[in-house]
């Protein structure tokens, strides 16, 4: 079949609900194409007008990540759109087969994806479509944004060609914004290729439902699982990411530009750091140059390490270069020491100079009174001073702890 005496259909690739697609020969140029009939006679003024918004769209676009148009017109009553014709799988029958992507590749499709929806929405074009059956890869692993039928323009409300209130698109991928009703904007296609990576990594949508309706209210009210928690290998900048692509709030979401420029760098590949406030394995220094322990997050100040408790050096120091410890313990020992210093040294002071010594008595002619006159020179003043001294030490150490 030869439309509009020039394009050759071949082989049909695909059919949609507007219209089908057909693998054909550009007769004139001589290359392959991919050429898109609209369904019907072209009678619904509104599938018409639409079809006509997506050869424009396309048209008004010139980048790699986005199908190029070549050709629109009417051929035997039916509207037809000629197209650059991506030879390889989309994201949909890569799916469909059971295949999962890794990081890797998925980091590549968001990077060059993104890249496309940001080129669309530079030109003020929303494509409000993005799912898996519109990203195509071709042999060399480029990818394509296709099917800009339900695209708007946000310069001109009017161009979305649907009711207000109206919701357009694939529920699966639908942001929480359109699900309530809302204009369509460049974030909203950011969240639907969020939806669309985390299925690449997992297998699955984000949300599911048993019913339009019940998916809708998950996009609007619950948080999507973790992509790790379901058996996702990639790294945990990749998956923080990720999750802010699929933030609730339109604002909260990166540009679609923005997620081309972080997928572009190695950033996507960094794993999480432990958190400062996290202590370090029992017997670890921790930044203070202190051991922490497992079982408490606060050291109680009377907890000391053994080694820190014994009795400091028998040398004198002034009072503030004692160190301090536990104070009810320190002042009991030291209380101790004084009184048994105390003892001691009466015992020395009251007793006798010499058991063997003879008395004053057994010498002849002695009066008692002469030998008692040096019984006080076995104490002598400076001994006094430093027993004296050595309590007061110890009544010092004793009001330094308390």
């Amino acid at each position: 079949m030869l439309v509009a005496d020039r394009y050759r259909l071949d082989a049909p690739i695909g059919r949609g609900g507007m219209g089908e697609v057909w693998r054909a020969t550009d007769e004139v140029l001589g290359r392959p194409v991919a050429v898109k009939l609209l369904l019907g006679d072209g009678s619904d003024p509104s599938a018409a007008a639409r079809f006509r918004l997506e050869a424009q769209t396309a048209a008004r676009l010139g980048h790699p990540h986005v199908v190029a148009v070549f050709d629109f017109g009417a051929w035997d009553g039916r509207f037809f759109l000629v197209m650059e014709l991506v030879d390889g799988d989309s994201l949909a029958q890569l799916l469909e087969a059971g295949h999962m992507l890794g990081a890797e590749r998925v980091a590549a499709v968001a990077a060059q994806a993104a890249a496309g929806l940001a080129a669309a929405h530079q030109q003020g074009i929303v494509h409000r479509d993005i799912k898996p059956g519109n990203l195509m890869l071709d042999t060399a692993g480029s990818l394509k944004i296709g099917d800009f039928g339900i695209a708007r323009f946000v310069d001109d409300p009017a161009a979305g060609l649907t009711m207000t209130g109206q919701i357009v698109g694939t529920s699966l991928y639908l942001a929480p914004e359109r699900a309530l009703g809302q204009t369509a904007g460049p974030a909203s296609d950011v969240y639907a290729l969020g939806c669309v990576l985390y299925q690449l990594l997992t297998g699955r949508a984000p949300f599911q439902g048993d019913s339009a309706t019940a998916l809708l209210y998950q996009h609007i009210d619950s948080a999507p699982v973790p992509p790790s928690l379901l058996g996702a290998d990639l790294p945990s900048a990749f998956e923080e990411y990720l999750l802010g692509l699929l933030a609730k709030q339109p604002g909260e979401r990166p540009t679609a530009q923005d997620v081309a420029d972080w997928f572009r760098t190695d950033a996507w590949r960094a794993h999480a750091v432990p958190s400062p406030a996290v202590l370090p394995p029992h017997g670890a220094p921790d930044p203070a140059g202190h051991r922490a322990g497992t079982a408490a997050l606060v050291r109680p100040p009377a907890v000391r390490p053994a080694s820190r408790r014994r009795a400091a050096p028998a040398q004198r120091r002034s009072a503030g270069e004692f160190i301090r410890y536990r104070p009810r313990v320190a002042s009991a020992i030291a209380g101790v020491v004084a009184f048994v210093v105390a003892v001691i040294l009466g015992m020395i002071w009251f007793s006798p100079e010499s058991s063997s010594a003879k008395t004053p008595t057994d010498r002849p002619g002695a009066t008692p009174t002469q030998g008692t006159g040096s019984a006080p020179g076995a104490g002598t003043p400076s001994d006094d001073r430093n027993g004296g001294q050595g309590g007061d030490q110890g009544g010092d150490d004793a009001q330094d702890e308390d």
